[in-house]
Parts: structure tokens; C-alpha cells; sequence
């Protein structure tokens, strides 16, 4: 759900979701996905990457990254110093794509609904002191966080993990794409990883108001390193 637009209800309905044991995928699946996109990413274009030491070396953390092109995913895999498993669409597991998103370690989410598996499995990926990727905004779009849904901030309160904000710059770059849509060969992605903040107390309340009041806090937090990246790398968000 957007901001604003009915969060309490959807803060009962993954409170209400969560409430099985938590199951999570396996950590050395990740770090094969992490492998495989070190190769494919280095391979392919130049990652600039920036603060990628603020990451926790050890213990759970929440990667809530801007989302432009649907390489974001895959290119923050590649350069994160630790395994991350990403909540990605359902949409996205077609064909051959099903099991091998599954084999490295990603979670399948159902957006149209509280989705009790993915909810119990990215909790389970925390509470085993694992690395969570989500895109807050939901789906892609302008990158900018200007909306967020209310799963990162229900995420992090309820789990007590710092979220670490990462801004990927140039996947979108129009010059000289690729017919596949794809940034350019051997074109600068960067990717800027902030410092890591606390969404509120852990444990904290869920209710509708406190959900809300994490998500602001949340969003001046992204939108400041979204800016600062700018600046830092002389891009703007689209390119």
C-alpha cells in the first residue's frame, strides 16, 4: 500500500501474516546468487561502488534500494560484500527464471496480497542475522522514493534491523542501450551504499500511527542519500 493510503490495514494484515515460524532461505544459495553476480556485473559494466563498508559485517540489515531498471537487483547483489536475498515480484519468476531465482536465494513475493510465505521467509532471513533487499517504492518507477509502501518500515521496526539506504545510478543510461534495454557494455553503474539508521525501537509498535511515523522517518532518510549520491557522483536519478 502507498503511503497514507490505508497502511493500518495493511499493518494488521502482515502482522496477521507473519505470525508462523519464521523459515528462511538458504544463506549459502545467496552467496552463490552474490558470486554469480560479481561475475556477470563486473563482467559486463563498471560498478563504481561507494561506502560499500557501511554494510554491518555481521548480524541482520535491510538493503531498501531506489528501483529504476531491473537491473538494480542483480547489480547490488553483485557488489554487496555479503549475501542478499531480494523480495521480487512474482511476476518475475517466469520459466527457467523460477528455479533459478529460488536456487540462489531470492524470495517470490505476491504483491497483491499479505503474502504469508514471503513475509515468514524475509523475516527468517533476519532473524538468522541475514541481509534483506527490498525496493520500498514497490515497483519501478522514477527511483526517487517519493513513495513508499509501508513493508519496509513494518520490516525493519518489527525486526530491530538497521536499514541501510543504497542509491544505483546509471541503469537507466540511454546511450548507446542495448537492444535488450540494457545499460550500454562496459558503461559506469554506480552504486552508493549510505549509513545504516534505525527505523525505531525494535520490537516496537505496529499499529497504524507508529507505521506511518517509521515510513517518514524512512523516507527523509532515503531521499537525503538519494540526494547526497547525486552529488557525489554528478548524476542525476534517471541517468
Amino acid at each position: 500500500m502507498r503511503r497514507h493510503a490505508g497502511r493500518g490495514e495493511a499493518g494488521r494484515r502482515v502482522s496477521s501474516a507473519a505470525s508462523a515460524p519464521y523459515a528462511a532461505p538458504s544463506a549459502a544459495r545467496a552467496d552463490v546468487g552474490r558470486r554469480i553476480g560479481v561475475g556477470l556485473m563486473y563482467g559486463l559494466w563498471k560498478p563504481r561502488v561507494l561506502g560499500a563498508w557501511r554494510i554491518p559485517a555481521t548480524g541482520p540489515a535491510i538493503l531498501a534500494v531506489n528501483h529504476l531498471h531491473n537491473l538494480d537487483g542483480p547489480m547490488v547483489m553483485g557488489v554487496a560484500p555479503r549475501p542478499v536475498h531480494f523480495l521480487i515480484k512474482k511476476e518475475a519468476f517466469v520459466g527457467p527464471l523460477d528455479p533459478f531465482l529460488l536456487g540462489i536465494g531470492q524470495l517470490k513475493v505476491d504483491r497483491s496480497t499479505a503474502d504469508r510465505t514471503a513475509i515468514t521467509q524475509a523475516l527468517g532471513v533476519l532473524d538468522n542475522g541475514g541481509v534483506l533487499g527490498i525496493f520500498p517504492e514497490g515497483s519501478r518507477g522514477e527511483g526517487d522514493f517519493a513513495s513508499l509502501r509501508a513493508g519496509l518500515a513494518y520490516f525493519a521496526v518489527r525486526s530491530g534491523a538497521p536499514i541501510v539506504p543504497v542509491a544505483v545510478l546509471g541503469s537507466t543510461d540511454a546511450r548507446g542501450r542495448l537492444v535488450s534495454g540494457l545499460p550500454p557494455l562496459r558503461s559506469r553503474v554506480d552504486v552508493v551504499f549510505g549509513d545504516p539508521f534505525q527505523a525505531g525501537e525494535p520490537g516496537g509498535r505496529r499499529t497504524r500511527a507508529a507505521l506511518d511515523e517509521a515510513t517518514a522517518r524512512i523516507q527523509g532518510r532515503l531521499t537525503g542519500h538519494l540526494a547526497h549520491a547525486r552529488r557525489l557522483t554528478g548524476r542525476h536519478v534517471n541517468t
